[in-house]
C-alpha cells in the first residue's frame, strides 16, 4: 500500500529537510569567484538548494570549510525534493604539493647540511 501526502505537506517537509541540510553542511562550491552552499555530497555528485542553485556546468572547485577538496567538471542532473543534483564528469583531488617527476629513493636525505670550515 502506497501513501501519498498532500502537496502542501510534502513541500513543507522538503523545505524543512533542505533547511536542516543547509545548517549542517560545511561544503561550498566556488565558481568564477562566487560561492554557493552545497547541501549534500556523495561519490558521484552533490546537491544544492534548488531555489538558489545557478544552472552550473563546467569546471568548479569543491571546498570543505577552508580545505580545497576537488576540482570538478560537472553537469546538472535533476531536481528532486527541493534540491538540484549535479553529477561529476570528472573530480580531481587537489594535492597539497606538486607531483614529483622523478622517483624519490626511500633512503634519500631530507636536506643538505653544509660543512662550515670556520668551526
Amino acid at each position: 500500500m502506497e501513501f501519498q501526502l498532500p502537496k502542501e505537506i510534502q513541500a513543507g517537509l522538503d523545505a524543512a529537510r533542505v533547511d536542516s541540510l543547509r545548517k549542517a553542511s560545511r561544503l561550498w562550491l566556488e565558481v568564477d569567484g562566487d560561492r554557493y552552499k552545497v547541501l549534500r555530497y556523495w561519490g558521484t555528485g552533490f546537491s544544492m538548494e534548488a531555489e538558489t542553485a545557478p544552472h552550473l556546468r563546467g569546471l568548479v572547485d569543491l571546498h570543505d570549510g577552508a580545505a580545497h577538496l576537488f576540482q570538478c567538471l560537472i553537469v546538472a542532473a535533476q531536481e528532486e525534493g527541493g534540491e538540484m543534483q549535479f553529477e561529476f564528469k570528472r573530480a580531481t583531488k587537489v594535492a597539497e604539493k606538486a607531483a614529483l617527476d622523478f622517483e624519490r629513493a626511500a633512503d634519500a636525505p631530507a636536506g643538505l647540511i653544509a660543512h662550515d670550515a670556520s668551526l
